[in-house]
C-alpha cells in the first residue's frame, strides 16, 4: 500500500497506515488512564471499557485526521492543511528552510514508514511535519525540498543523484566506552565512596544509600542507554544537499546540513576521554529547534571521534582550515580564573574566530565571522579591578550561542572588538 497519489491541483495525502499509528498510540495513551485505576478495581471491566470503547475512538480520531490534512510542493513554499473542526492553513517559505530531516520511529520502520520534518528559520519546532510517507517517498521529498530551496532546478528525466560519499562512521566500541566514561561513571565513583563511608558508620547507614542511590543509577543508565541507541551507527557522508548524518538503532534520523548553514560548532573534549585522544563534536544549524534529547540528537557532528579526524571534519565543514588557538590569556586572568586561565586561548583568521575554555572538559567554540550576528564586551566589578574584560560574538544558534573570549586585557578587548566589527561579513541565514 502507497500514499494517495496527488489530485489535478497537485495535494496528496500521507500513507494510509498513518491512522493505524496515531489512532495506536491514542489507545495507548487511553491505556495508561483508565488502567491505572480501573484495571486494579475490576480488571475485566476496565478492559472491556478499553477495547469497545477505546481502540474504535482511537482509530476513528486517527482516521479523520488523516483524511483532514493533506500537502502540496509550489516552486516557492510547503503547502499543508490539516484539522478537523478547525482547520489550519500553513505555508512555509522554502527560502526559510535550513534542513529536512527524515525521522523514522521503531514502530514506523516495521511498517516501511518515515516522517519529514522541516527545520526552519524561526521556528522553535519542526514547521509543518509530515507523519508518515513510505520511505522512498520521504527521501525523494526531501531531495525535491532542499532542491528548491537551493534554487536548483532538476529535470524529471534527469539521471538519479549521486549516492552519498561516506566520510566517517562511528565504531560502536568507542561510542558505548565514551558514553560509561561520562555520568555512568562518575555516579558509580561517587556513590561507592559515599557507600563505603556509610559501611564505616553502621549497615542502616549503607542501607540507606542503597535505596537512595538506586534511581539516581537508574536515571543515568537509562540516559546513557537513549544515547547509545540514538548514535549507534552515526555515519557522515556528502551529499549534493550538503553533508548528511544518520543515526539510530531502533528510532533511526537522517539530517541534511546544507552548505552555508552552519552557525557554531563546539568541539568537547572531556578529562576522561584525553587518554584515548578522543573529542565530541556538536554543530548548530539555524532552525533547529526541540529540546531536551531531540535537540541532544540533532547536534551532534561527531559524538565521539578522534581529535584529528574532528579537525579536519570541521575544516570540511566550513570550508577551510582553522586558525590555532594559541594566543593566551594575560597574566592577570589566573586571579579571575585560576582553574582554567591556561586554557583560556584565542585563535583568530579572516573567517573563523576560535576560543577554548574548560576545566573538567576543555571546550573549543568557533563561530564562522560570516555568521555573527552581534559583538558585545561584558566587564564584571573584579575584572575591572583586574583590568580584563569579555568578547561575546553572538551567532543566531540555539544550541550554541557562539564564542566567548573570556577575560582579555581591556585593550585586547577592545582591539577585538573593533577588529570584529569592521571585518566581520554580514549574517546569512
Amino acid at each position: 500500500m502507497t500514499a494517495e497519489p496527488a489530485d489535478e491541483d497537485g495535494w496528496a495525502r500521507l500513507h494510509p497506515l498513518t491512522p493505524l499509528l496515531r489512532g495506536g498510540r491514542f489507545a495507548l495513551v487511553l491505556l495508561a488512564v483508565v488502567g491505572q485505576q480501573g484495571l486494579r478495581d475490576s480488571p475485566g471491566r476496565a478492559a472491556a471499557v478499553l477495547l469497545a470503547v477505546g481502540v474504535p475512538t482511537g482509530a476513528l480520531a486517527g482516521w479523520l485526521s488523516w483524511r483532514a490534512m493533506r500537502y502540496r510542493v509550489t516552486p516557492t513554499e510547503l503547502q499543508v492543511e490539516s484539522g478537523v473542526l478547525f482547520r489550519r492553513s500553513r505555508r512555509v517559505p522554502l527560502a526559510r528552510v535550513q534542513a529536512v530531516d527524515v525521522v523514522r520511529p521503531f514502530y514506523a520502520r516495521v511498517l516501511g514508514l518515515a516522517e519529514l520534518r522541516l527545520e526552519v528559520v524561526g521556528a522553535g519546532d519542526a514547521e509543518a511535519p509530515l507523519a508518515f510517507l513510505p520511505e522512498e517517498q520521504a527521501g525523494a521529498l526531501r531531495t525535491q525540498l532542499l532542491d528548491l530551496a537551493a534554487g536548483r532546478e532538476r529535470a524529471e528525466d534527469a539521471p538519479a543523484p549521486e549516492p552519498d560519499r561516506v566520510l566517517v562512521v562511528v565504531p560502536t566500541g568507542p561510542l558505548v566506552l565514551s558514553t560509561l566514561l561520562g555520568a555512568p561513571l562518575v555516579s558509580v565513583v561517587v556513590l561507592g565512596a559515599l557507600l563505603l563511608g556509610a559501611l564505616l558508620v553502621s549497615a542502616e547507614a549503607a542501607a540507606t544509600v542503597v535505596v537512595s542511590a538506586a534511581p539516581v543509577l537508574l536515571g543515568v543508565g537509562s540516559l546513557a542507554v537513549r544515547r547509545i541507541l540514538s548514535e549507534y551507527g552515526f555515519t557522515v557522508a556528502e551529499s549534493p544537499d550538503g553533508l548528511r548524518l544518520r543515526h539510530g538503532l531502533l528510532d533511526t534520523r537522517s539530517q541534511t546540513i546544507p552548505p552555508g548553514r552552519v552557525q557554531a560548532i563546539r568541539i568537547r573534549e572531556p578529562l576522561l576521554w584525553r587518554r584515548f585522544g578522543w573529542v565530541r563534536v556538536e554543530v548548530d544549524v539555524a532552525g533547529y529547534g526541540g529540546s531536551g534529547e531531540e535537540q541532544a540528537a540533532s547536534g551532534a557532528l561527531l559524538p565521539v571521534a578522534p581529535r584529528e579526524l574532528a579537525d579536519a571534519l570541521v575544516a570540511r565543514v566550513l570550508g577551510g582550515p582553522l586558525p590555532s588557538a594559541d594566543v593566551p590569556a594575560p597574566r592577570a586572568a589566573r586571579w579571575r580564573a585560576p582553574l582554567q586561565h591556561r586554557r583560556l586561548r584565542l585563535g583568530l583568521d579572516e573567517r573563523h574566530v576560535v576560543a577554548t575554555s574548560g576545566v573538567v572538559t576543555t571546550t573549543t567554540d568557533i563561530a564562522p565571522r560570516a555568521k555573527v550576528q552581534s559583538l558585545r564586551t561584558t566587564q564584571g566589578p573584579y575584572e575591572r579591578r583586574l583590568g580584563l574584560a569579555s568578547l561575546h560574538v553572538d551567532t543566531a544558534g540555539r544550541r550554541l550561542p557562539g564564542a566567548v573570549l573570556a577575560h582579555r586585557s581591556e585593550v585586547e578587548a577592545a582591539a577585538l572588538l573593533e577588529l570584529l566589527s569592521l571585518r566581520t561579513a554580514p549574517a546569512a541565514t
